[in-house]
C-alpha cells in the first residue's frame, strides 16, 4: 500500500509539497499503527502458552513463532521495535512462559530480560552423591560422570574450600537456568550448604569432633532414621561408640562403600573390605556418606546425652534402644516378631 501511494506521488501534477505532505501523513499512519500494536495488549486469560528460543534463532524466526502461538498479533509490532532497542541482538536460548495480558511491548521486555522458565531440581535429605549426579543428568541433562570427576578435582575443590563434595552438596530445591554448567550448579550447592552451617561451626565444641567430623556422623545419622524425635539418641550411640573405641558397625556405610544397594544388606555384606565398612575399621568414615539435612547436622552437634550404646529398628519405622549387648539381643529378637511376614 505505502509503495502504491509512493508510486502515485510520482506522477506529473503533484507538487512537491504535496508529496511531503502526503508522506509525512504515511509515516504518521504508520508510526500510529504500529505504536498501537506495540502497546495494545492480547488477553490469553488462563492460558499457558511456552515458546522455545533455541540458539541461533533469528529474531524473525522467533517474532513468527510468538504470532504462530497466538501470544501477538502482529509480527512487525515485534521486529521494529526489537530493532531499535538491540534486542534481536541478544535473544537467549530457552523456554519462554506467556499467560494473561501480552503486548509487544511486554513479550520484547521479556525477551530483554532473558526470562526463561527455570527448572527446577530437588536434592531431598540423605541423597548421596552418584543418586545426587543421575538427578543432574535427569532434569538438567548435565554430565553424571562428570559429577563424579569433579569430586576428585583437588583444584575445584580448592576453589570451593571444601576437601570432597559428599556431604556439601546441600539438600534444597533450586531453581536453574537452562543450559546451566555443572561446576555453576555445584557452586550454587555448596554455596547454599555454607550458608545454612557456617554460622553452626563456632560453637561445635560440646563433642569433640570437627567440622567435617560432625559432617559425617550427621550423614550417618540421616540415613539411619528418619523420625525427627531419634535423631539426637542415635547422635549419642555412635558418639558413645566412638568415646570408647568401639566400631560403629552402621550398616549405612557399609551400604555406601559397596557403591548402594539394591536388596538388602546380607551378612556376607559386613565382612565387605572397604574404607567404609565401620564393622571393620573403628572411627568415622572418611567422608560423609550422603548429603544430610540441617536437623541431622544440629543433632550430631548436640546428643541428647544418653548411654545407649546399641540400636535396632522395631519394624514399625522406629528403633529399639539399648545399653548392654544382652539388652541388645533381647531388643533384636521383639524387633523380628513385628517385622511383616
Amino acid at each position: 500500500m505505502l509503495g502504491w501511494i509512493l508510486r502515485r506521488l510520482k506522477k506529473p501534477g503533484i507538487s512537491w509539497a504535496m508529496a511531503g505532505a502526503v508522506s509525512l501523513l504515511v509515516g504518521i499512519l504508520a508510526i500510529s499503527a504500529i505504536s498501537y500494536l506495540y502497546f495494545n495488549s492480547k488477553d490469553l486469560g488462563g492460558q499457558v502458552i511456552e515458546v522455545q528460543v533455541t540458539t541461533g534463532d533469528t529474531f524473525g524466526a522467533v517474532a513468527d513463532r510468538l504470532v504462530k502461538e497466538g501470544v501477538v498479533s502482529n509480527r512487525w509490532s515485534l521486529i521494529l521495535p526489537a530493532r531499535l532497542l538491540k534486542v534481536d541482538r541478544k535473544l537467549r536460548s530457552g523456554i519462554y512462559v506467556f499467560t494473561g495480558q501480552n503486548s509487544a511491548r511486554s513479550v520484547l521486555d521479556k525477551l530483554n530480560q532473558g526470562d526463561v522458565k527455570l527448572t527446577e531440581v530437588t536434592i531431598p535429605e540423605g541423597m548421596p552423591i552418584w543418586k545426587v549426579a543421575a538427578t543432574l543428568q535427569t532434569r538438567l541433562l548435565l554430565d553424571s560422570a562428570a559429577l563424579m570427576q569433579l569430586n576428585l578435582d583437588r583444584p575445584f575443590l580448592d576453589s570451593l574450600e571444601i576437601p570432597y563434595l559428599e556431604g556439601h552438596l546441600f539438600p534444597e530445591t533450586y531453581a536453574f537456568d537452562p543450559g546451566v554448567s555443572l561446576r555453576s550448579v555445584v557452586r550454587e550447592m555448596v554455596q547454599m550448604f555454607k550458608q545454612k552451617t557456617d554460622s553452626l561451626w563456632a560453637t561445635q565444641t560440646a563433642t569433640g569432633l570437627n567440622k567435617y567430623q560432625t559432617l559425617t556422623l550427621a550423614s550417618i545419622i540421616e540415613a539411619e532414621t528418619p523420625l525427627a524425635s531419634e535423631r539426637t539418641r542415635v547422635a549419642s550411640v555412635y558418639l558413645n561408640r566412638l568415646r570408647i573405641g568401639m566400631t560403629l558397625d552402621a550398616d549405612p556405610t557399609v551400604i555406601y562403600g559397596l557403591g548402594g544397594l539394591d536388596r538388602p544388606l546380607l551378612r556376607d555384606d559386613l565382612d565387605s573390605v572397604t574404607i567404609y565398612n565401620t564393622y571393620r575399621i573403628a572411627g568415622l568414615p572418611p567422608t560423609p556418606i550422603n548429603s544430610p539435612g540441617l536437623a541431622s547436622v544440629l543433632a550430631a552437634m548436640n546428643p541428647d546425652g544418653s548411654d545407649y550404646l546399641f540400636f535396632v529398628a522395631d519394624g514399625t519405622g522406629g528403633h529399639i534402644f539399648s545399653r548392654t549387648n544382652e539388652e541388645h539381643n533381647m531388643a533384636r529378637r521383639r524387633a523380628r516378631l513385628n517385622q511383616p511376614r
